[in-house]
């Protein structure tokens, strides 16, 4: 066998070689990276709009994903295929270069976001009823676990070690998944999270993980290094000495913002962003903004915050300086401005403005607007960078 090795390899170059020409010739699409690729959710007809940040354009649509109403989603590793969690209880993967569905499971009645592991084999998925987290298989989306809690489930991420973490609105609880040692976890259960726990957000170091309360004027972190980790709540108080107002739509916590050693969070029934300090949890500073905020989310490189609002102030966004914690620029994109993408490194912004059925780029430097590609009624925006970070 060894000889015939090098002889079969000379085989086999020759035939290449006398293939490449007809090859050459033939009308084969090129090669496609998927890099700069991202999908739009366009909410109103349970489509992805596939684009394509070079170009600023999009390249094509996959549809029949169902309710998408309040879907997110995440990355392969090789950014290829996305999994798409609808408000329905679908989950859908899709293949972005084929443009098209490759599985689909009805998983729950109402789901609520999800997430993959750090080694890309297990997809896990949060829902509000029958509530609890149930993990596929991210090649067949076979079931791997049932995670049953009795509560609903919110603020799913995933942590370093092939952990899922999760909060229990009904409950005040947090609990940690650990699949590192197969198929059947280890769960880890904190309570003392706090009254109605309605998010969560983990740092991209995979070591912080925050809850927002709906029913207490705190926050509360838990360091995951800490075994088990201690529930630590800070800012207490943050608006007992302001008028609450009605909170039109909740704050969403993982696009809270990490800005250098700084968290800059939106404060819940206020018009003002808190800036925190990541290791004290001390408040540090506060920003006065247009709205409720509902996105605040950091350039890559930490130095602008830009933040959208809750209606009826939803047609305007506003940029931060995080040296001098001042708003330096604000427009008015358009009505229903629902989320905002950072090109991976920073240079340009991308927004959904639902009710004009848009999405518009924007320079984060000069902040001219760069171009518009239209959609249907367009909220989430994600780029196939995401695959390569913790928690998104």
């Amino acid at each position: 066998m060894k000889l015939m090795a090098k002889p079969f390899a000379a085989f086999l170059a020759l035939c290449l070689a006398l293939a490449a020409p007809a090859l050459a010739g033939a009308d084969c699409p090129p090669p496609r990276a998927t890099g700069d690729l991202g999908l739009v959710v366009e909410r109103a007809t349970g489509s992805l709009l596939v684009v394509d940040r070079s170009e600023r354009a999009a390249i094509g649509r996959i549809t029949g994903l169902g309710d998408l109403s309040h879907a997110s989603l995440v990355y392969s590793p090789d950014e290829r295929f996305a999994y798409v969690f609808g408000r329905d209880g679908g989950l859908t993967k899709v293949d972005i270069l084929a443009q098209k569905i490759v599985g689909r499971v009805m998983q729950a009645g109402n789901s609520i976001g999800g997430a993959i592991s750090d080694d890309g084999r297990l997809i896990a998925v949060s829902n509000y009823e029958p509530g609890g987290v149930r993990v596929f298989d991210a090649d067949t989306l076979a079931q791997v676990a049932d995670i049953p809690t009795g509560a609903k489930t919110v603020g799913l991420v995933d942590a370093p070690g092939r952990r899922f973490v999760f909060s229990l609105w009904d409950r005040g609880e947090t609990w940690i998944a650990d699949f590192s040692a197969g198929p059947a976890p280890e769960i880890t259960k904190i309570t003392g999270i706090g009254d109605r726990p309605y998010d969560g957000l983990i740092t991209p170091d995979g070591r912080t993980y925050i809850a927002g309360l709906f029913g207490e004027d705190h926050l509360t972190a838990l360091d995951l290094w800490q075994d088990p980790p201690a529930p630590r709540p800070f800012l207490p108080g943050y608006g007992a000495h302001d008028e609450k107002l009605p909170v039109y739509k909740m704050p969403h916590l993982e696009g809270w913002a990490l800005a250098g050693e700084l968290f800059v969070l939106p404060a819940v029934g206020l018009h003002e962003v808190l800036w925190v300090d990541r290791r004290s949890l001390q408040e540090v500073a506060r920003t006065p903004t247009h709205g409720q905020p509902v996105f605040a989310i950091a350039r890559p490189d930490g130095r602008q915050v830009w933040v959208n609002f809750a209606h009826p102030l939803n047609d305007t966004v506003q940029v931060i300086d995080t040296v001098t914690k001042k708003v330096i620029h604000q427009f008015r994109p358009g009505p229903a401005v629902l989320h905002m993408e950072f090109a991976p490194r920073g240079a340009e912004l991308w927004i959904s403005v639902r009710d004009e059925n848009r999405v518009e780029i924007y320079d984060t430097h000069t902040f001219e607007k760069l171009g518009e590609i239209a959609a249907e009624s367009p909220s989430g925006i994600f780029f196939t960078a995401r695959a390569h970070r913790t928690g998104l």
